[in-house]
């Protein structure tokens, strides 16, 4: 037999029915929820890192958290070691003129004697060619940002490609095909000067074919001739127009 103040006990736990009918009103699963609850309170050893999912320092590791930068190229290694691993690695990613290759060398404190037998032997097997990079890089530019021959003259010399062998690839762009070029530019941007007027027009549209290296005259021509056809006739321009 039971006894009452056993009853009164039971009776005073919320959490305890005491039939059936007061079991059917707890969540399923709550009591397995309080059982696993207390088991992880009695257990003995286990951090609450793991508790909340085994994700301490090794956990975040593992889980593709950064363990800490890219070695670098030991100090004391040999300086032609280090030349030809620094050139095989720019050109692995993109061509480079010779003077690029010189400058990332020195970066890494290879001497000088050093880095230029490096890169004529780079030269003559043919992994460094600048005649090769200007006429590519010409090609490249021209036809992906409309470039005249004055702007990739300047580029190829900004990368230390000599005057010489910049001066012959831009030479072999076809004078057609930049004209060509400069007047697809025009053609783009010329509905949008509409509201300006023919002076304002002309200014605007020769200064963008000057950015791209157009020489004036060309340039002044072919947004002539591109306003006229679309209805723009006798302008009145400035006597210093083309000096401006």
């Amino acid at each position: 037999m039971v006894s009452s103040s056993a009853g009164r006990s039971r009776r005073g736990r919320p959490d305890a029915p005491d039939s059936a009918d007061d079991a059917a009103d707890v969540p399923d699963g709550e009591p397995q929820r309080r059982r696993a609850a207390e088991r992880r309170r009695r257990e003995p050893g286990e951090s609450s890192e793991l508790r909340r999912g085994g994700r301490g320092a090794t956990g975040r590791r593992a889980a593709g958290g950064r363990g800490g930068a890219e070695p670098g190229l030991d100090p004391d290694a040999d300086p032609e070691s280090v030349a030809r691993t620094v050139a095989l690695n720019r050109l692995s990613v993109a061509p480079q003129t010779r003077a690029q290759l010189d400058a990332a060398m020195a970066r890494k404190g290879v001497p000088e004697d050093v880095r230029d037998g490096v890169l004529d032997r780079f030269t003559d097997v043919g992994l460094v060619d600048d005649a090769a990079y200007a006429r590519a890089w010409v090609e490249s530019r021209h036809a992906g940002r409309g470039l005249a021959r004055r702007a990739l003259g300047y580029e190829l010399r900004k990368r230390g490609v000599e005057p010489a062998v910049a001066d012959d690839a831009v030479e072999a762009l076809d004078p057609e095909k930049e004209e060509a070029t400069a007047r697809a530019l025009v053609a783009a941007r010329l509905p949008s000067t509409r509201r300006l007027d023919p002076v304002a027009r002309t200014r605007r549209l020769t200064g963008l074919l000057a950015r791209k290296g157009f020489p004036p005259g060309l340039a002044f021509r072919v947004v002539r001739e591109a306003l006229e056809s679309d209805g723009v006739d006798g302008m009145d321009l400035p006597d210093d127009f083309l000096a401006d």
